[in-house]
């Protein structure tokens, strides 16, 4: 999570109060809204997400069908039924009594389905009853794509998983990581299991418990998901690595939450990037400004040849586009930034596990997106059959030809394309716009051929769309008869920059600290042996990246 003005999300959460219509009971009759949602293939009811207006303020009513959970900054009760937008979930069926006049209905259901706006009128003392269907513009499960939030704040017992899985199900979440939060005093959002005892699920939809801790101001804030167990110590709190080397005995996932950007996460990405010790980055988010895309930090490790997962996460309640700043849908919710996991296209689906879905991740099967969808793959041109997609090594003779193709998948009225790029090396290796010739908002699509291939390389695509809208895979690394993937032109930029936080870390632990926050500096001999060891590490990259 990062730290927001509190004060402004409760602002915002009790727009509905501040904007409310004068409830049933002050005198005017009321008529009944009775609305029924349908998923548009399989005519079921579906969980969806709902927003009612009138001359644009939120209507106060809430039907005794929103499905309620607690949740809010801190763990504290600053949420229930309405989201911080004024929106709410409900399983498919709801019913309001609402004053006589003109309303706005808004039906959402994540990003794979067209939202719908309607205008209804409700007249005095009449019942009206509405039924619609929503339709996707695309399916990605059908892809063997799995989408998924990484970083979800709700505390849980097995009594709420129902509740928090038809949230989940409400924005087409398939998998949701809920983070127990720390810091070096206290914890947050407790879970009650972790690991296989941590899961529920229904049908292809999946809950499961991670963490969020160590988090500090000097180092960053640190993730671990699917671990069969919490990992946390206070009294050597400040030493990552010992959380991420248990995490991982305990089958678990790490890595750094938020780019690496805020809370001098890029510090700790460092420390333990280069020695080995994560697995992933958080690459898209809605944390750090209103584009939630930012690769600085994640480009340094890969151009020295350090394989990086790219995941997303929302982290609700704490993160989104809540002050005015942004369309609604990025607003502070579940699923507004989220990375898809490929576990795999069969005419027979899979059996959906945690295990296949830790797997992927490890594999780098991923791409992250607030709404655009990405397929990229590289093949060797010398044998067309040995095909790749983002996470896979594709190894291949000295002067072998590289084929890539990668497409951008939109939609008009709410992901409309913008650019699709194609990146190797931090540099733009082909481009193309929805206004060029052949190309359009709902589609983009770009080949290149790279001859001659001396040298290993790390190649991914990353899409644009409208506001707050973006995408990018993890790369696809090409090694040339088992070398390395690292960029020789940048290498001994990112080593000096590696060094130059380390320094930085060391000015921060230099002395006590006056901020009750900020505890390094108790910890300072331990950090000074793990930054001699990742000194030592940049300086044996320095010989092998020559």
């Amino acid at each position: 999570m990062v730290h927001l003005d509190r004060h402004a999300f409760f602002g915002l959460f009790f727009t509905a109060l501040v904007w409310a219509m004068p409830m049933p009971g002050s005198g005017q009759m009321t008529g009944q809204l009775i609305v029924t949602v349908q998923d548009g293939t399989t005519s079921k009811l579906t969980p969806v997400r709902v927003r009612i207006t009138h001359n644009g303020r939120p209507i106060a009513q809430l039907p005794t069908q929103a499905v309620a959970v607690m949740y809010g900054l801190w763990d504290h009760e600053d949420g229930y039924a309405f989201q911080p937008d004024s929106s709410f979930y409900i399983a498919g069926q709801c019913r309001l009594s609402l004053r006589p006049g003109t309303y706005q209905l808004s039906l959402s259901k994540g990003n794979e389905y067209v939202k719908q706006q309607h205008t209804i009128v409700v007249a005095a003392g009449k019942k009206l009853q509405k039924t619609y269907r929503l339709s996707r513009w695309i399916n990605m499960v059908d892809k063997g794509w799995y989408s998924t939030d990484g970083h979800i704040h709700i505390r849980r017992s097995p009594r709420e998983n129902p509740l928090i899985m038809t949230w989940l199900q409400a924005e087409d979440v398939h998998f949701g990581a809920l983070l127990r939060m720390g810091d070096f005093w206290e914890t947050y959002y407790p879970q009650y299991a972790y690991g296989e005892k941590g899961v529920y699920q229904q049908d292809d939809y999946l809950l499961t418990t991670g963490q969020e801790d160590p988090r500090t101001p000097e180092l960053g804030h640190a993730f671990a998901i699917g671990a069969a167990n919490r990992v946390r110590r206070r009294d050597r709190y400040y030493y990552f690595d010992e959380i991420f080397d248990e995490v991982h005995r305990l089958g678990g996932i790490t890595g750094y939450a938020h780019q690496g950007e805020t809370f001098h996460g890029y510090r700790g990405l460092m420390l333990d990037g280069l020695r080995g010790k994560v697995n992933a980055l958080e690459l898209l988010q809605f944390c750090v400004d209103e584009h939630p895309l930012h690769t600085d930090h994640y480009y340094h490790l890969l151009d020295l040849g350090i394989p990086l997962t790219a995941t997303a996460g929302s982290d609700f309640p704490w993160c989104g586009q809540d002050h005015g700043h942004g369309p609604p849908e990025h607003s502070s919710r579940i699923g507004n930034a989220r990375f898809y996991v490929y576990l795999g296209k069969t005419a027979t689906p899979k059996p959906l596990t945690l295990i296949a879905w830790k797997t992927a991740i490890e594999r780098g099967h991923t791409f992250v997106s607030s709404g655009p969808i990405l397929d990229l793959q590289v093949n060797n041109g010398d044998n067309v059959r040995q095909s790749a997609i983002p996470g896979d090594y594709l190894n291949i003779k000295r002067g072998s030809q590289l084929s890539v193709t990668v497409h951008a998948y939109g939609h008009l009225g709410q992901t409309p394309l913008d650019t699709l790029e194609l990146v190797s090396h931090g540099r733009v290796i082909g481009r193309v716009t929805a206004q060029q010739s052949g190309q359009s908002s709902a589609h983009l699509s770009l080949s290149v051929t790279l001859p001659n291939i001396e040298q290993g390389r790390w190649i991914a695509a990353r899409c644009s769309a409208g506001p707050g809208q973006a995408a990018h895979t993890t790369p696809v690394y090409v090694t040339v008869e088992g070398g390395s993937f690292h960029n020789p032109e940048t290498a001994s930029h990112y080593l000096d920059l590696s060094e130059h936080y380390l320094q930085e870390i060391e000015q921060t632990i230099a002395g006590e600290q006056p901020k009750l926050d900020e505890q390094a500096w108790r910890y300072q001999d331990g950090l000074r042996s793990r930054i001699a060891e990742t000194r030592q590490r940049i300086a044996e990259l320095r010989k092998q990246l020559r």
